[in-house]
C-alpha cells in the first residue's frame, strides 16, 4: 500500500513538473511579447525625434528638450525592456562563461551609455535609435524562439487532445458513459466504429482495423483481434470491440512519449556546446575588435570617429540568430522523430548516430520475427497434395512445429482433410490415416525408425544450414520435407541494403549456432556475425568492435540486450511498441521495423547538417560586418552603421528560422 502511495505521489509530482515546464515557457513568451510591444511603442518617438533619422529621411521635427526626452524614453527601453539581456549577461559573467546574453548586454549597454554621454558630456551623434531598434530585434527574436520551442513541445502535447474525454464503461452488463480520467486498470470498455480508444489496453472481444498513424507513425490501419494491444488515442475503423484497460494516466504510451520528448528537448546537444563556444568567441572577438578600432582611429587623430566606430563594432557584433540556431532544430527534430515512431531519450546519442560505422543487430525478434515458420519445402509430390497430407496430421498436434506447418498450409489456402486413427509418437512425430492412406510426419529419428533414407542434396543443404527439418511419409514412401526456422522479416533485407548503401557496415549477434547465423547472414547480405553468444557476453562483442576504433550502434529488443545497448555508442531498442520505458536504450523505435534504423541515421545527418548551416548563417555575417563597422573601407566611402548591422542581423535570424523549418519536409 505504501509503495502504491509513493508511486501516486511521484506521478503527481511528474504532472506538476510537466505543467510547470509548459507554463514556464508560456510565461517567457508573455514576458518577451509584452516587453517587445512596449519597446516597439517607445521606438517610434525615439526614431522620429532622432537627428540621424531626420537627416536620413530628409524631414525636420523639433520639440523643446528633444535630447532629454529621447534620453528618458531610452532609459525605459534599456532598463525595463532590456532587463532580460542584462540579467542574462550578469549570470554568464558570474559563471565566467560569456555567451549570447553577454554579447547582447554589452551591445545595448555600450549604445545606451555612449548615447547618454553625447547628451550630457561629449559632442557626437547619439545611438539611442540603434539601442531601441536593437532591443526590438532581440526581444522579437527571443519571443519567436520561445514560441518555436514551446510550439514543438506543444505539437506533442496536442496529442493529448486526441484522447477522448469520455469512455463507454461496461458495468454490470450496462454501458455507462464515464470520464476517461475515472478509468481504472481492468475496466472493460466498448469502442464503437470511428471512435478513439480511451486508454491503453488489450482487446477482450471483437475485431477491427485501427489507425495508429498519429501515435506510432505506422501509416497502414492495423488489424486488431482478441489479445491484441490497443493504444489510447488510436482511431477505430468499422468494427466494434471491447478493451480491457491495462494502463491509465501517466502510465499510458502517449504520456510516456510526451515525457520522453520533453526530456530529450531539455537534454543538452553537443552542437549547443559549439554554439555557446561560438558566442563566447564572438564576445572576445567583438571586444578585441572594438578596442583595436578605437586605438587605430585614435592614433589617426580622428577622436569622434574612433569612439563612434568602436561603439558600432560592439553594437552590431551580436548575432541574435546564434541563440536560435540550435534550439529551433532540436525542438523541431525531436517532434518530427517522435511522429515517425522514433523516440529520442538522449540528444547526444541521436547526434552520434550520424557518425556510426557499424550497426549490430540482435537476430531473434529484430531481424527475424522471433517465431518458428516454414522457410523451405522439398516435395516429391505435387506441393498442395504434400501440404494436405502433412497439415491433416499436424492439425491434431499442439507442438510449435506442427502449428507452424498448419499456419503455412492455411496461408496457401489448402483444404485440410480429416485424419482418422491419429496417434502421437513421443519424441519422433505422429501418424494417422488421411484419405485412407497411412501418413507419418516427424523428425529424422522417425525416418530412421521407418528404415527410410534421404540423400536429396536440397534436404542435406537445409540441414547444414541448421534449420529444423520435418519429413512427411505417405504409404511408406518419402513424400517431402519441410525446413523450419525463425522467419526472417520481409523488411530486414531492405533495411540492411539501405544501411550498406549509406556506407555503414552491418553485423549480427545471436545465441544460435554458427550454421544458423551463417545462413541468415548469407540470406540478408550481412557483413559479419557473432554466433553462440550468451546474453551476458553481448556487451563484450560490442567492446571488441569499439577497440578497433569503430563507432557502434546496437539494435535489440531491450530485454536481454540491455548490457550491449548500454555499452554501444548508440543503444537502439526496436519494436518497443507501447513499452517505451526501456532505460537501457538511448533511442526507442516504436515499430518492429529495422528500416527505421536507416530513417534514424538519415534524420540524424539532416538534423546535424541544419544545425551547422544555422551556425554559419548566424555567425557568418560578422565576418563581413565587423571589418566594415570598424571602418576598413572608410577611405572608399564604404561604411556600415548600426542600422544596417541590425538589418543584417535580423535578416540572418529570419534565414535561420526558415532554414530550420525546412526540416519539416522529412516528416512522415
Amino acid at each position: 500500500m505504501n509503495h502504491q502511495n509513493h508511486s501516486q505521489h511521484q506521478m503527481m509530482n511528474h504532472k506538476k513538473h510537466s505543467k510547470h515546464d509548459t507554463s514556464s515557457h508560456a510565461h517567457h513568451i508573455e514576458v518577451f511579447k509584452r516587453k517587445f510591444w512596449i519597446s516597439f511603442a517607445l521606438t517610434i518617438p525615439i526614431l522620429l525625434l532622432s537627428e540621424f533619422i531626420q537627416t536620413w529621411f530628409n524631414f525636420t521635427l523639433v520639440i523643446p528638450y528633444q535630447k532629454e526626452i529621447i534620453f528618458l524614453l531610452s532609459i525605459i527601453v534599456y532598463v525595463y525592456c532590456g532587463f532580460p539581456f542584462l540579467k542574462g549577461m550578469a549570470q554568464e559573467l558570474k559563471k565566467h562563461q560569456p555567451g549570447m546574453m553577454t554579447l547582447i548586454g554589452v551591445a545595448i549597454s555600450v549604445a545606451f551609455f555612449y548615447s547618454s554621454a553625447t547628451v550630457f558630456v561629449i559632442s557626437g551623434k547619439d545611438f539611442f535609435w540603434e539601442l531601441a531598434t536593437l532591443v526590438d530585434v532581440m526581444l522579437f527574436g527571443h519571443w519567436i524562439e520561445a514560441k518555436s520551442v514551446l510550439g514543438a513541445s506543444r505539437a506533442l502535447e496536442e496529442l493529448v487532445k486526441i484522447m477522448p474525454t469520455t469512455a463507454h464503461l461496461i458495468r454490470d452488463e450496462q454501458i455507462v458513459e464515464v470520464p476517461v480520467s475515472e478509468l481504472k486498470k481492468d475496466d472493460l470498455v466498448l469502442v464503437k466504429p470511428g471512435e478513439k480508444i480511451p486508454s491503453d489496453g488489450i482487446i477482450f472481444e471483437g475485431e477491427s482495423f485501427v489507425n495508429e498513424a498519429l501515435l506510432t507513425g505506422e501509416s497502414k490501419p492495423i488489424h486488431k483481434e482478441i489479445n491484441s494491444k490497443a493504444i489510447g488515442g488510436s482511431i477505430n475503423g468499422e468494427g466494434f470491440f471491447k478493451v480491457r484497460i491495462q494502463k491509465t494516466g501517466e502510465e499510458t504510451y502517449l504520456s510516456q512519449v510526451i515525457s520522453l520528448v520533453r526530456q530529450a528537448q531539455a537534454s543538452k546537444s553537443k552542437t549547443q556546446d559549439l554554439a555557446n563556444r561560438a558566442a563566447a568567441l564572438l564576445f572576445y572577438a567583438a571586444l578585441f575588435s572594438g578596442i583595436l578600432t578605437y586605438i587605430v582611429w585614435f592614433l589617426l587623430g580622428v577622436l569622434d570617429v574612433a569612439l563612434e566606430r568602436a561603439v558600432t563594432v560592439l553594437v552590431i557584433a551580436c548575432p541574435h540568430a546564434l541563440g536560435l540556431a540550435i534550439p529551433l532544430v532540436v525542438a523541431l527534430s525531436t517532434s518530427i522523430t517522435a511522429k515517425s515512431g522514433i523516440l529520442i531519450r538522449d540528444r547526444k546519442a541521436f547526434e552520434t548516430t550520424k557518425d556510426v560505422d557499424v550497426v549490430v543487430f540482435d537476430k531473434t525478434g529484430t531481424l527475424t520475427e522471433g517465431k518458428f515458420g516454414v522457410s523451405d519445402i522439398v516435395s516429391f509430390l505435387p506441393e498442395n497434395e504434400l501440404l494436405e497430407y502433412t497439415s491433416a496430421i499436424e492439425l491434431n498436434s499442439e507442438h510449435i512445429i506442427a502449428k507452424a506447418i498448419v499456419e503455412y498450409a492455411k496461408k496457401k489456402v489448402v483444404e485440410i482433410p480429416k485424419t482418422v486413427n491419429f496417434k502421437a509418437i513421443p519424441g519422433k512425430g505422429a501418424k494417422g490415416l488421411v484419405r485412407k492412406k497411412e501418413v507419418f510426419v516427424g523428425s529424422p529419428k522417425l525416418l530412421e525408425e521407418l528404415k527410410l533414407t534421404s540423400n536429396d542434396k536440397r534436404i542435406i543443404e537445409l540441414q547444414k544450414q541448421g534449420k529444423t527439418v520435418v519429413f512427411a511419409i505417405v504409404e511408406s514412401k518419402l513424400a517431402g520435407a519441410f525446413a523450419l526456422s525463425d522467419k526472417i522479416r520481409e523488411v530486414s533485407k531492405q533495411a540492411i541494403n539501405q544501411l550498406k548503401e549509406s556506407g555503414i557496415k552491418v553485423y549480427m549477434l545471436t545465441g544460435d549456432s554458427k550454421e544458423v547465423a551463417a545462413s541468415v547472414s548469407k540470406e540478408l547480405g550481412i557483413d559479419d556475425f557473432f554466433a553462440e553468444v550468451l546474453p551476458d557476453q553481448k556487451s563484450e562483442k560490442i567492446k571488441l568492435l569499439q577497440e578497433k576504433g569503430l563507432k557502434v550502434a546496437m539494435v535489440g529488443d531491450g530485454v536481454n540486450d540491455a548490457p550491449a545497448l548500454v555499452t554501444a555508442d548508440v543503444g537502439i531498442a526496436i519494436g518497443a511498441g507501447t513499452d517505451v520505458a526501456i532505460e537501457s536504450a538511448d533511442i526507442i523505435l516504436v515499430r518492429n521495423d529495422p528500416r527505421d534504423v536507416t530513417k534514424l541515421s538519415f534524420l540524424s545527418k539532416k538534423t546535424y547538417s541544419k544545425m551547422v548551416q544555422n551556425l554559419w548563417w548566424a555567425t557568418g555575417y560578422n565576418i563581413l560586418a565587423i571589418p566594415l563597422a570598424a571602418g576598413v573601407l572608410y577611405s572608399y566611402g564604404i561604411i556600415i552603421n548600426p542600422a544596417i548591422g541590425a538589418l543584417l542581423m535580423s535578416l540572418s535570424t529570419v534565414i535561420v528560422a526558415i532554414n530550420s523549418q525546412t526540416l519539416r519536409k522529412y516528416e512522415t
